[in-house]
This record gives C-alpha cells, structure tokens and sequence, in this order.
C-alpha cells in the first residue's frame, strides 16, 4: 500500500503581514517553526519507524523550513521542487491583500475558468498551476517508495488531491479542498485494487501542542 501524506506549510510573515503570498518568499513565524515541529512529530508517529520514507517539498522558503523539520527527524534529504509552489500572483506579490482584492477578476460562473485571466499583471493561470502541480505529482507517484511527504501550499493542495484521485484537468476548474494551514492530509493506495482514497483532509489535531508551547 503506497500512502502519501501532504503538509500545508504553517504560518508564514506574509500571513501576519497581510501581503499576498504566492511566490513571494516569506519565512515561517516563530509560531510556525513551533507547528513545523508538531507537524514533524505527528508524521514520526504515522509513519512505521522501519519505513523508508521519501520527502518532497516546494523550494520556497515557508515550505523548506517546514520541510527541514520533518527531514531532522526522519533523516532524509527533502527533494526541492518549484513546481510544488503555490500559485503565483505576479506583480501583486508582496503587495497588500487589498491591493489584489481590487484589481482580481474572478473567473465566470459558467465558461472557461481555467485560462481565464484574473486582471492582474504576470499571474500565473490556473491551468498552468495545474499542470504543474500534476506534472510534479506523476513523477513522485513513479518511485516505488511505499510512504512519501510532500510539503506543499494550500492553495497548491487542491491539486495535489486533484490529481491523486485522477480528476481530468479539464473537470479541475471548479475543484476546491480546503485545508488550512499547517495541516497534514493523508492519501492511501491499496495494493489489490489500486483505489485511491482519501483518507483525511486538513488534519491540525497536531497544532494543538504547538498552541499549547
């Protein structure tokens, strides 16, 4: 049975600051680094200790320090990849949420949503998002290891399990999961039907401790 365990990286200064995230490199907060830990702690305790275990993460900066405690504690390298980055927002990055609030074009209701252009200068479309996050997915599910981790954004998780559960990208445009930050969804494959199952979405039962420190 393969399982793969997705991370949501915890609180980052560009949720504090009130900018737009996106590929703008914010650093975790001190309370993120505290809900980096008990994400790493409540990974050890899933994870079989004998497991060879495999970690991928986006090569920003809030998801490598998320991604380095969890490679501490199991004593792998974390593999980096940009495609696992959140969606980028272009020239809004850094900038006030407000600022975006004002310029974003939602995308329609019913029509193309996918290439749909959002109003703001050098974003990224949600197509191209999705290609990469399923074309970064595929490679990982490729290896053979039974457990793996990858750290991602929430934005970015949508498509993780979009992908995971083999929705066409065609059918993605209107896909949301929702997991807040820091959590932790597993994802099971069984080895005599091949189904793909999720088994929970947006786990922070393990935040409680980091609350606590």
């Amino acid at each position: 049975m393969r399982t793969l365990y997705v991370v949501t990286h915890p609180q980052a200064t560009h949720h504090v600051e009130g900018v737009v995230g996106g590929w703008h490199d914010a650093e975790l907060t001190p309370a993120g680094i505290r809900a980096a830990a008990s994400i790493a702690q409540a990974l050890r305790t899933q994870v079989p200790d004998d497991a060879e275990v495999e970690l991928f993460s986006s090569d920003l900066r809030r998801t490598r320090r998320t991604a380095m405690e969890v490679a501490e504690l199991f004593g792998v390298q974390p593999v980096l990849d940009r495609r696992m980055r959140e969606k980028s927002y272009g020239e809004a990055e850094g900038r006030p949420q407000e600022w975006l609030d004002q310029r974003f074009v939602p995308p329609p209701a019913v029509g193309e949503r996918l290439e749909h252009d959002e109003g703001v200068e050098g974003a990224e479309t949600k197509a191209a998002w999705v290609r990469r996050i399923y074309a970064a997915l595929d490679e990982i599910l490729q290896r053979p290891c039974a457990h793996q981790i990858i750290v991602t954004h929430v934005g970015s998780l949508t498509f993780v399990v979009a992908s995971w559960i083999r929705m066409p990208i065609e059918a993605v445009g209107y896909a949301s999961f929702r997991a807040p930050s820091g959590s932790i969804t597993t994802l099971c494959e069984d080895d005599f039907f091949h189904n793909r199952q999720v088994v929970s979405l947006g786990d922070t039962r393990h935040l409680d401790s980091a609350a606590a420190g």
